[in-house]
């Protein structure tokens, strides 16, 4: 009889663990609940000092290690910027958007003086912190991106200041 019933004893072990085991009904605390573990009764915790969040470091070493750019990072660029920068910076990056046409303050124009003379890392910082009333895009856009941004950034600026007279090729091919 014993040999009849351990083979299925495995099954008959498991049958009876799954009474009640239904997410719903364990118990936990609400959002904002009372915690009476806790001696401030709070059951959200502050993570312990010098907690540091996972992959935190490696944003960090991408922020301050620019990639080589290339046509394939220029390109991200491109389209990040027309996601996320046209609205406010235009399409030409002189500030002349969507949002600034209906009354939204305008940025400055990349093409300032003061921004053509900026690093890279500047434009990076900027995305990450935010600055005036732009809000930090941090959360938004990831590190190699705003890498990807600024150097398109960059391209914009040379694309708008370039001048026939100093392109012998093109001057060429124009009528």
């Amino acid at each position: 009889m014993r040999r009849l019933l351990l083979p299925f004893l495995p099954i008959l072990v498991g049958l009876g663990a799954c009474e009640d085991q239904s997410m719903s009904r364990q118990a936990r605390y609400e959002v904002y609940g009372k915690a009476p573990l806790f001696p401030d009764r709070a059951e959200a915790r502050r993570p312990p000092e010098g907690t540091v969040e996972i992959g935190a470091l490696a944003r960090a070493a991408s922020l301050r290690d620019p990639p080589p750019v290339d046509s394939a990072l220029l390109e991200r660029g491109r389209q990040r910027y027309e996601a996320i920068c046209t609205p406010c910076h235009g399409y030409t990056g002189h500030g002349d958007g969507m949002v600034v046409q209906r009354g939204f303050p305008a940025p400055p124009s990349y093409h300032e003086d003061r921004l053509r003379a900026a690093p890279a890392a500047y434009f990076v910082d900027v995305i990450t912190r935010g600055y005036g009333v732009m809000y930090a895009y941090a959360n938004r856009v990831e590190p190699r991106d705003r890498w990807a941004i600024a150097a398109y950034i960059r391209a914009l600026q040379l694309s708008q200041g370039a001048r026939v007279a100093e392109m012998p090729e093109l001057a060429e091919k124009l009528p």
